[in-house]
Order: structure tokens, then sequence, then C-alpha cells
């Protein structure tokens, strides 16, 4: 078994195609027959995903985190009290993140359940330093700075793991840390939120069509579509591989 990409989900903020919002599962080959997984975004639905798609939450051992903003953080409390209340976790948990994860988490959980408090298993939070590569598990992960305003620092994250490398933008507006993101990646996941209107903090079809040959990665996979994108979709008109919730890549 390689490592393999679970789109558990790969919706935008507002669940265009009536998709789950942006949550991804990575599964590493590990000692024995073992397999760890580890989730990059955790989006406000992330926990009716994973069941969905019949993952148990203890058997996930780190959340990595690209920005703070509801449909790739937000689903962070929900998974906590799921783990606490009802898989009764004892193994630890470690959530990577921008700096402000901490803050923002504590903010979030504490709104939605007030008094929720400490948790019985070890909840280990790392805020990590931008450009510089970090083991997070058995995995290492350097995160890039995004062009996207979400009141704390945004990242697009890129992780060694098992001899492969595997790149993810988060949201972004374009900048020319793509190309150090996703140079010599086997596979480089994209956000994509509109088909030909450039917006400041996102990406568009256009763009990322146009560029595609400057994106040094061996393979393309677009997420976070739109509601247009979508559309162009259905009617057969792209020319990069888009993501579905559900798909499962081996790299």
């Amino acid at each position: 078994m390689g490592v393999r990409v679970h789109f558990l989900g790969c919706g935008d903020a507002f669940a265009s195609g009536g998709r789950f919002q942006t949550t991804f599962m990575v599964e590493i080959p590990s000692e024995g027959a073992r397999v760890e997984r580890v989730l990059v975004d955790c989006g406000a639905t992330a926990l009716i995903a994973l069941k969905r798609a019949g993952v148990a939450t203890g058997d996930v051992s780190a959340v990595l985190v690209t920005h703070l903003h509801g449909d790739h953080f937000g689903g962070l409390p929900f998974l906590l009290l799921e783990a606490e209340h009802v898989a009764k976790r004892r193994a630890p948990l470690t959530v990577a993140g921008p700096p402000g994860l901490g803050a923002r988490l504590a903010v979030v959980r504490e709104a939605f359940y007030p008094g929720g408090g400490e948790l019985s298993f070890p909840l280990e939070l790392i805020e990590l330093p931008a450009g510089v590569a970090s083991a997070v598990g058995e995995v290492t992960v350097t995160p890039f700075p995004a062009v996207h305003a979400s009141g704390a620092p945004a990242f697009m994250l890129r992780l060694e793991v098992a001899g492969r490398t595997l790149a993810f933008t988060g949201d972004t507006g374009w900048t020319d840390a793509l190309f150090d993101l996703a140079g010599g990646a086997d596979l480089l996941v994209c956000e994509c939120s509109t088909w030909d209107r450039p917006l400041a903090n996102h990406l568009d079809y256009r763009t990322l069509a146009a560029r595609r040959g400057e994106l040094s990665c061996r393979r393309l996979i677009l997420t976070h579509l739109g509601a247009d994108v979508l559309a162009h979709a259905e009617a057969g008109e792209l020319e990069i591989e888009a993501a579905r919730d559900g798909l499962v890549v081996e790299v």
C-alpha cells in the first residue's frame, strides 16, 4: 500500500453542489499492517464526512490546519466532542496549524459548548512557523504563506511522508509561492473557487489552466469548487482533474 489521500470533503464554504466542506485524510503505511491517518483541514462538516466514510475518529492521529476559517477548521470542536464523549478516546491527538490556532480553537469550543473544559486525552497543539519544516508524527510539514485573510496567518502545506510529497493550497490568491509548494510534488490539491472571476483571496480556473505548466507537480487535483466551476465541470469543460467527495487517490 502506498500513501492514500481520501477526499472526505472537497466543497467550499457554501457547500456548493451539496459537497462536504474541506476535509482530506492522508493514510500512511506504518510498521506491520498499521496505518496512520492524518487529516488535512477539518471543515465544519468533517465529523459527518468521517462517519459516512466509515472512519473512526479514534483512528485519526493528527489534524493539520491550513487556516482558521470555519470551512477548513470549524469541525474541530465536534471532532473533540465526539472523541471525548462517544469514542472515549485516550490516545493523544495532535492539532497543528498557523499561529493563533490555540486561542481561536479555545474561543470556538467555548462558544459552541460552554464549559466544555478539559479533555480526558492529551491534546497537543502546535503552532507551525512559516517556511520551517516541522515533524508532526510521521509527517514532515512545511507551511508556505498563503494570500488569504482569515484573522490569522493562512498557510499552504507541503507534506513529506513515506517517500511521497503532497501539497495542499488551502485557500489562496495567486502567489509565486505556489511554485515552491508544487515543485516536484507527487500531488497538488489546489483550490479553485471561481471559473474566470479573479478574487484577491482565491484561485480561478482560467488562471490555473493558463499557468498549469509552471506548476511542476506530477498530478494536480482541483477542490473547493464554486458553483460556476461545478457547472463547467458537469458540462465536461475542465481540462484539469477535479475532486469529488469520496475520491481516493493512491500516490
